[in-house]
């Protein structure tokens, strides 16, 4: 048995340096919201321009995870993250400079494929510098902190920088950052590569853009405009092109993802654990924010900082969590964690029928200490798992499939949430309203507070009501939810403890 090398002040100023790129990634994903009234004034963009400005960089961040993933592992993950720092850079200052609407959402989508080297291979490199498991569960612990901190400071950072400078200043923040990576990099970070030739296939690229692009952009469809048949066909030929891509991968000699990987049970079922949490906790989310909004009736800037109290335990829960895998073990991390979020989704479910906001503040808590020791093990578990000339793809296919489960968890859990709406608003006399009124009471609680104040009216009847069934909605969802945790949490515990992970090897 070799003994474990610990980690140097290299190391750790390195993990400073990859978790601010971490830091800059996630916050482009929601920068952009605050400067939208800007930029319409400026380019005046059309509607569907304005949506494809918020959701290109996902897109194209959620397309390109997995074929980047495999490119670091082959040419090397420091020189791919280096080569992604630069482009980042440089597509930072064209979105800065872009002249038109149409110029802006192609330098972000050129933003979102730079973005998608950073994750999988700031990640696999981490499990390259720190040898000892109680130090890569901390940096771990860090990297994830690092998102969830982009997130949280995205619309605030953005919200200073619009105060003072103009729009395209939201951009040019990441400049400096990445430079600093750029010269820092190559002294503070080691590299590895696999060894294998760095011939890619581009079919499979291909293949992967045309399975993960539809089926992202139909379920983010179907959680923003509510379900229409239409937005089934974009997940259909998704699904389509990934059997075709899988097809390939088993045929050919250099596949883009080693789907032999799916043979270890720890890696599988880490994999499910990991999109599952995602998938419940971006559903609750967007259920939440409504809750404060149209149930208790704040304002925008009132839901956001009430919602920034969960983001911030969140946040300081991510640096603290390694404590909690340290202590008691990866698998009992695990297997504790998803019925700790079990007993949060319960909370939040009673705090909503009963339109608590303390107590969906409490339920948040619960939420947190479950939700974040179990995603951060398991996504070590994922790397961990895999052969360390995996890692890099190992790792963008948890990214991957943690951006599969947001999607699936808006859609889908949104969906049934309008379905019990309409369904509890079937008895609700709606007669005395106009017909379109009417018409939108009994499709959303968006509808109806809408109807409520073109009407001049705030204590009617029809609206308590409304009000009522988007509550029983919330908490029907936090039931599926609760069952759907606890029954994974079941399974988790009988495949680990049957085939326990094995040692992580450095990657």
């Amino acid at each position: 048995m070799t003994e474990t090398v610990k980690a140097t002040r290299r190391e750790w100023v390195g993990l400073v340096v990859l978790s601010v790129a971490c830091l800059v990634y996630s916050m482009d994903l929601s920068v952009l919201f605050l400067a939208i009234p800007s930029i319409v004034r400026e380019l005046e963009p059309t509607a569907p321009q304005i949506l494809w400005m918020n959701d290109i960089y996902g897109f194209m961040v959620a397309g390109f995870l997995v074929t980047m993933g495999g490119l670091g592992d082959r040419i090397g993950r420091r020189k791919l993250l280096l080569i992604g720092a630069a482009a980042f850079a440089v597509t930072s200052i064209l979105a800065a400079m872009a002249p038109t609407a149409g110029m802006l959402i192609f330098a972000r989508a050129l933003l979102g494929i730079a973005g998608a080297t950073v994750a999988p291979s700031t990640l696999s490199l981490i499990m390259n510098m720190f040898r000892d498991e109680n130090e890569r569960n901390r940096a771990i612990g860090v990297w994830g902190t690092a998102f969830a901190l982009g997130g949280l400071v995205g619309p605030l950072i953005g919200g200073v920088l619009l105060h003072f400078f103009h729009w395209g200043s939201v951009f040019l923040i990441n400049v400096p950052i990445m430079l600093a990576l750029l010269a820092s990099g190559p002294f503070l970070l080691p590299e590895y590569r696999s060894g294998e030739s760095p011939r890619l296939d581009i079919a499979s690229v291909l293949l992967s853009l045309a399975t993960v692009l539809p089926v992202i952009y139909g379920l983010k469809q179907i959680a923003a405009h509510g379900f229409h048949a239409t937005d089934l066909l974009p997940v259909a030929a998704g699904i389509a092109f990934g059997v075709l891509f899988v097809r390939r991968q088993n045929r050919i000699a250099e596949p883009l993802i080693d789907l032999k990987l799916f043979r270890l049970p720890a890696f599988t079922v880490s994999m499910l654990v990991n999109m599952a949490v995602v998938f419940f906790i971006f559903s609750i989310f967007l259920l939440q924010a409504q809750f404060f909004q149209l149930v208790l009736g704040m304002s925008p800037l009132e839901a956001a900082l009430w919602s920034a109290l969960p983001g911030l335990f969140f946040t300081a829960m991510s640096l603290q969590a390694w404590r909690v895998t340290n202590r008691f073990g990866p698998i009992p991390t695990v297997v504790t964690g998803l019925a700790i979020n079990a007993v949060g989704a319960a909370a939040i479910g009673l705090s909503a029928y009963y339109q608590s906001l303390a107590g969906m503040l409490i339920a948040n808590v619960i939420l947190g200490a479950g939700f974040i020791p179990a995603i951060l093990t398991t996504t070590g578990l994922i790397i961990g798992s895999a052969p360390p000339e995996r890692g890099g793809v190992a790792s963008a296919m948890s990214e991957t499939c943690a951006e599969f489960g947001g999607a699936l968890g808006v859609g889908l859990l949104g969906s049934l949430a309008t379905i019990v709406y309409r369904f509890a608003m079937q008895p609700v006399d709606l007669s005395a309203l106009p017909a379109t009124a009417a018409y939108e009471t009994g499709q959303t609680l968006a509808g109806a507070v809408d109807a409520a104040r073109e009407l001049g009216v705030s204590d009617a009847p029809w609206l308590a009501a409304a009000r009522d069934a988007y509550c029983a909605s919330f908490a029907v969802c936090a039931l599926v939810a609760v069952i759907a945790l606890l029954a994974l949490s079941f399974a988790a515990n009988r495949v680990y403890r049957k085939e326990p992970p094995r040692p992580v090897e450095a990657h």
